[in-house]
C-alpha cells in the first residue's frame, strides 16, 4: 500500500510539474508567449503616457465663430432718440405683481421658436443664424424706411438658445448655456460645481452628434482647454468602471480602483498585501490585458534584483487582470489533497516518532 502512495505521489508531481507554467486554468486554449516586464518595455510604456494621443482633428480644427442667434434669446434694442421703441420694463407691472413674485420674462426682445424678430415698423425680422452686427445691419436697413438715419444698439440681454449638457459624476449635473465667451471642457465641469470624489477624471467622454470620443483630463492637457459646441454632452464616469483585478496567490485577492486613472504593479501587489510567502510563485506574476481584440499577457520575474523598480514603473490600465502563479509546492500539495484527501496529513503524522 505504501509503494502504491509513493508511485501515485510521483505521477501526480510529474503531471503538476507539468502544467504549473500555465496561469490562470489556461487549459489547452493556445496564446503567446508572455512578454518579459522589463527594462525596455517600461521605458516605452512610460514614454506612451507621458505624451498620449493627440486629440482627433475633427475636435480641434472647428474655429470658434462669433456667436449666432437663437430661438429664445432675449434682445435689448435700443433706437437713439426714439424711446417708445424700448420694450416693456418689469418695473412697470402692478405693485401687487411684484408683491406676489410672479414670475415674469426677461425685458427685451424674445426671438420666437420660428427664428424671428418681431420689432415696431421693422415686421418679422428673421434673426436666428445671424450675428448681432448683422441683426443691426438688417434693423437699421428696416426701420430706415420710416425713420431718418436710425441709430441701433443691439445686444443680448439672455442667452438661451444654445445649451450643453454636464452629468456623471458632478455636483450640479444638468444644462449650461453656452454665450460670447467660449466655454471650455474644463469650465463646462467647473460650472457643474466640479468632480466629487469617485469621479474618473481620466476617462471623460464627449458626445457631439453621433460621435463619442474620450477625454483624459489627467493625461491630455489640451482636452480641458477643448471648446464646447452647441448640444454637446460630457459625461464624467465613476472611478468604479476603471478597475484592476488582482487574483491567485496574493494575501488578499479583489478589484482595486485606480486613481485619477493611474495604478502601477507594484501598487496593486501592495493594496493586496502582496504575494502569498507559502504558496505564491515569485517568477510568474503575470498581467492580462486585452489589446486590440485579444489578450496580451505580461510577466515579471519578481525575483530578480530590478523587478521591484519594474514593478513600480509598469502602469497598469483598466480592467487589467494581475495574477500570481502557485509555487511548484504548492501545486503539487493541492493535487495530493485532491486525489488522496488526507493522506498527505496522515503521512506526515504516522512519520512522526
Amino acid at each position: 500500500m505504501a509503494r502504491l502512495f509513493v508511485v501515485a505521489v510521483s505521477a501526480l508531481f510529474l503531471l503538476t510539474a507539468c502544467s504549473m507554467r500555465l496561469p490562470m486554468g489556461a487549459g489547452q486554449q493556445t496564446m503567446e508567449e508572455p512578454v518579459p516586464i522589463n527594462t525596455s518595455l517600461v521605458a516605452r510604456q512610460r514614454a506612451a503616457y507621458q505624451h498620449p494621443g493627440a486629440l482627433p482633428p475633427n475636435l480641434t480644427a472647428a474655429a470658434q465663430a462669433p456667436y449666432t442667434l437663437g430661438p429664445g434669446d432675449i434682445l435689448a434694442i435700443a433706437v437713439w432718440d426714439h424711446p417708445e421703441l424700448l420694450p416693456p420694463n418689469s418695473q412697470d407691472l402692478p405693485v401687487t405683481a411684484q408683491a406676489a413674485g410672479i414670475s415674469t420674462p426677461a425685458p427685451g426682445f424674445a426671438i420666437d421658436g420660428e427664428g424671428r424678430l418681431q420689432f415696431p415698423y421693422a415686421g418679422s425680422v428673421p434673426a436666428a443664424g445671424l450675428t448681432v452686427e448683422q441683426l443691426r445691419q438688417e434693423l437699421g436697413q428696416r426701420l430706415s424706411r420710416v425713420l431718418r438715419e436710425p441709430r441701433i444698439t443691439v445686444r443680448v440681454q439672455a442667452y438661451r438658445s444654445k445649451r450643453v449638457y454636464v452629468d456623471g459624476q458632478v455636483r450640479q449635473p444638468g444644462l449650461q448655456t453656452l454665450d460670447d465667451v467660449p466655454m471650455t471642457v474644463q469650465e463646462a465641469v467647473q460650472r457643474a460645481g466640479g468632480l466629487l470624489p469617485e469621479a474618473d477624471a481620466s476617462r471623460v467622454s464627449l458626445e457631439r452628434g453621433t460621435q463619442r470620443y474620450p477625454l483624459d483630463l489627467v493625461r491630455q492637457t489640451a482636452a480641458g482647454r477643448l471648446l464646447l459646441l452647441p448640444n454637446d454632452v460630457l459625461h464624467v464616469p465613476p472611478r468604479e468602471d476603471n478597475r484592476v483585478f488582482v487574483a491567485g496567490e496574493v494575501l488578499a485577492p479583489r478589484a482595486l480602483n485606480m486613481r485619477a486613472g493611474r495604478l502601477t504593479l507594484n501598487e496593486a501587489l501592495g493594496e493586496v498585501g502582496g504575494i502569498n510567502p507559502q504558496t505564491g510563485d515569485a517568477s510568474q506574476v503575470y498581467v492580462v490585458r486585452q489589446e486590440g481584440g485579444k489578450a496580451r499577457v505580461y510577466r515579471l520575474d519578481a525575483r530578480a534584483a530590478e523587478a521591484l523598480a519594474l514593478a513600480e514603473q509598469f502602469e497598469l490600465e483598466a480592467r487589467d487582470v494581475v495574477y500570481v502563479a502557485a509555487s511548484p509546492l504548492a501545486n503539487w500539495h493541492r493535487a495530493i489533497s485532491l486525489v488522496f484527501p488526507g493522506a498527505l496529513s496522515a503521512a506526515v503524522s504516522a512519520a512522526k516518532p
